[in-house]
């Protein structure tokens, strides 16, 4: 099919690597369609979640293990269910970035990362209890290893 991006221009994808949020995105619930799209030049740690529906709605997103490689999200009982899965290490996760110049202050937000069942293209956005983990972490302040955990 053919996709409309906000920052890649009109680009062909296959509607078997459609991810689908059954709960859309937190404010943008009835956004129920995305495409993972890595940004060139990125190594798979730089990433966009980009709106099947809506060109110009797209999110900056990360491998949070390229961060910060001792990331452990743990998701609740009813969330693991919901994604077909019985741990937690059985999903991908990704971090939204608000991107900012400097890039060194531009923020992920650990607390509330998007799960991905890779074999059922099932996901959602969670909020994590544990973890101490926060909404604005600073790129900078983050390790950089340029690796993650594959998917």
């Amino acid at each position: 099919m053919r996709l409309k991006t906000k920052y890649f221009g009109e680009i062909d994808c296959s509607e078997e690597d459609k991810l689908h949020f059954p709960g859309g995105l937190f404010g943008f619930e009835e956004e129920k369609e995305f495409f993972l799209l890595p940004f060139e030049g990125g190594g798979g740690a730089l990433l966009c979640f980009q709106s099947a529906v809506t060109p110009g709605l797209a999110f900056v997103a990360m491998n949070p293990f390229s961060l910060k490689p001792d990331y452990a999200p743990v998701l609740a009982p009813g969330e693991l269910k919901a994604m077909g899965v019985e741990r937690s290490e059985d999903l991908c996760f990704y971090v939204l970035c608000v991107v900012r110049h400097p890039v060194g202050d531009s923020t992920v937000n650990l607390r509330c990362p998007i799960a991905v069942n890779d074999h059922t293209q099932r996901a959602m956005q969670v909020i994590l209890e544990g973890g101490g983990y926060h909404m604005r972490h600073l790129l900078s302040e983050l390790e950089r290893t340029g690796e993650g955990a594959p998917c």
